[in-house]
């Protein structure tokens, strides 16, 4: 059975660490568990490696951590709109490695599922593949990249039972999934801790993979693109 905590500061009790690394789920704004990322700067932890597709932006999500210079290092697959994240990527204060989208999605899922590394065709003859050794499989060249393992996986989800399942809301599903499989421990800010059980199968998460529930405040839900249709005349 996963902890329902009161707060995010009792769901976070033990976890925090100087020099860790968290893994964040979201996706620009989409998704991100902000609740959760509020307190890890809170707790003034620095030195941290992050884990997550991106730093959000200026004054929202990750980007909260980079403000107060509580980030030494992340991995991600674009800068995004965080002009911050870029800045401190340019003077050198922020160290940065670039993975492609779908091979950190899958780095992720490797460090959950227990696979040390694995082999793929993304980022050959690129500078990501700059330093990792290669193997050729069938006549083609795959580089070699290691699942990822955090020591503290930070998760969005929309709807848990009692055991901890979860599900996810549309495009706020994103990354989260394969976060809450890497970390040795995962805590879950979610919008409907619920007391019945989920149908087996409507879960996405199981309950195995999460150690503590915290229930999501209510807040405005952000958009980094706002797009409207011209009207029709």
């Amino acid at each position: 059975m996963s902890e329902l905590c009161t707060d995010t500061r009792q769901a976070l009790a033990g976890s925090l660490t100087d020099e860790m690394t968290i893994a964040v789920g979201g996706f620009g704004l989409c998704g991100v568990p902000n609740d959760l990322i509020e307190a890890v700067r809170d707790s003034g932890v620095t030195g941290l490696t992050v884990v997550s597709n991106n730093m959000g932006i200026d004054g929202k999500g990750l980007g909260l951590l980079l403000e107060d210079r509580q980030v030494d290092r992340v991995i991600a697959s674009y800068v995004g709109e965080n002009k911050l994240f870029a800045q401190q990527y340019l003077d050198g204060t922020l160290a940065v490695e670039f993975a492609p989208q779908g091979t950190l999605a899958e780095r992720l899922r490797a460090g959950g599922a227990g696979i040390a590394a694995f082999y793929t065709r993304a980022g050959v003859g690129t500078p990501v593949a700059e330093g990792k050794p290669s193997a050729e499989f069938d006549g083609r060249t795959y580089v070699q990249e290691r699942g990822i393992v955090a020591d503290l996986a930070l998760v969005h989800a929309h709807t848990a039972d009692p055991a901890g399942n979860l599900t996810y809301r549309a495009s706020a599903r994103n990354f989260n999934p394969v976060v809450a499989t890497c970390g040795r421990v995962t805590v879950v800010e979610v919008e409907n801790p619920g007391e019945r059980y989920l149908d087996p199968e409507l879960v996405v998460t199981p309950g195995i993979y999460v150690d503590r529930l915290v229930r999501a405040e209510p807040r405005v839900k952000d958009i980094e693109k706002r797009t409207v249709r011209t009207p029709m005349r």
